[in-house]
């Protein structure tokens, strides 16, 4: 199981390390007791936390792998933040995470503590950290808010040349037609490598109407 795991792992992200790999796991059941105190995830997901949650953010890197700098808002509980700052810890680059709930916050600070991660967290609402965080190449979020609102969220980024990638579930065509009605942007749909029904909204050249 072990190697089977590392294997879908590197098949999914990238190349890396079993250093890394075994840095995921030890996330996996520090997020396990940390979700017993306070709500981290859905309970209907615990079981399922490498595949459903580990994975399904690994697979970002892939879709970017030249990329160094991120930013990933409503961090929440580290999915897709923590997974990626894990994963660029060999690959040389960093994210910020925007979380304004202490304490997931709290939660996020451990990791990146006990971890050593390239990552800086901001406890702070996301309309506040516009002038806070330096201009990433890639801005992610993962069951945030709509489309429409995400794009409001993350447009003093988006519009200055940064890559949006949204997960996003089977109902997307409908956010993504509800956005246009406002905003022009490049879209690619990526479909998601862990969930059947889930893509990954790939935005570029966001402009307002």
């Amino acid at each position: 199981m072990s190697n089977q795991r590392f294997e879908e792992l590197c098949s999914i992200a990238g190349p890396g390390s079993r250093e890394t790999y075994e840095m995921l796991l030890r996330f996996e059941n520090t997020f396990l007791k940390w979700n017993q105190r306070i709500n981290l995830s859905a309970p209907s997901t615990l079981g399922q936390t490498w595949q459903r949650h580990i994975l399904d953010s690994a697979q970002l890197l892939a879709l970017e792998p030249q990329a160094r700098q991120w930013l990933d808002i409503g961090s929440g509980g580290g999915f897709p933040g923590l997974v990626v700052a894990f994963l660029l810890r060999e690959r040389g680059g960093s994210i910020d995470l925007v979380e304004s709930n202490r304490k997931k916050t709290g939660f996020l600070q451990a990791i990146v503590g006990e971890f050593d991660l390239p990552a800086r967290i901001h406890a702070r609402r996301i309309e506040d950290v516009h002038k806070l965080v330096r201009q990433p190449q890639v801005v992610t979020a993962r069951a945030l808010a709509s489309l429409p609102l995400l794009l409001d969220l993350a447009a003093p980024w988006l519009t200055n040349g940064a890559r949006g990638l949204f997960h996003k579930g089977r109902d997307y065509r409908t956010e993504v037609e509800e956005s246009a009605h406002h905003w022009n942007f490049d879209l690619v749909e990526h479909a998601s490598t862990i969930d059947p029904q889930g893509v990954v909204l790939d935005i570029r050249n966001l402009r307002k109407m």
